[in-house]
């Protein structure tokens, strides 16, 4: 079985959203298998950001689908988007 790498673009609901802190919730609420490897904070416009995740996880189904539901549960996240996977 391989790993899957997946890029997710997490927007949030409001310009005052401190995305610092929703990424350390991520982290928290990643499932058992999902590493989270790294993570940026993005420019959009008029003060907007959004914070660029990159995770790892074991090629099974079903577990992107639920890192994305986790994430979405956040306070604060308004949306998530998978911008790209890729089976390493």
């Amino acid at each position: 079985m391989g790993k899957v790498y997946m890029k997710l673009r997490v927007m949030p609901e409001d310009v005052d959203v401190d995305l610092e802190k929703v990424y350390e919730k991520i982290k928290n609420v990643a499932p058992e298998n999902v590493e989270i490897k790294d993570y940026k904070i993005q420019p959009i416009a008029f003060g907007l950001k959004a914070l660029l995740v990159v995770a790892v996880m074991p090629d099974e189904g079903g577990i992107g689908d639920k890192l994305v539901e986790r994430i979405q549960s956040i306070e604060g996240v308004e949306s998530v988007e998978v911008e790209a996977t890729e089976l390493l």
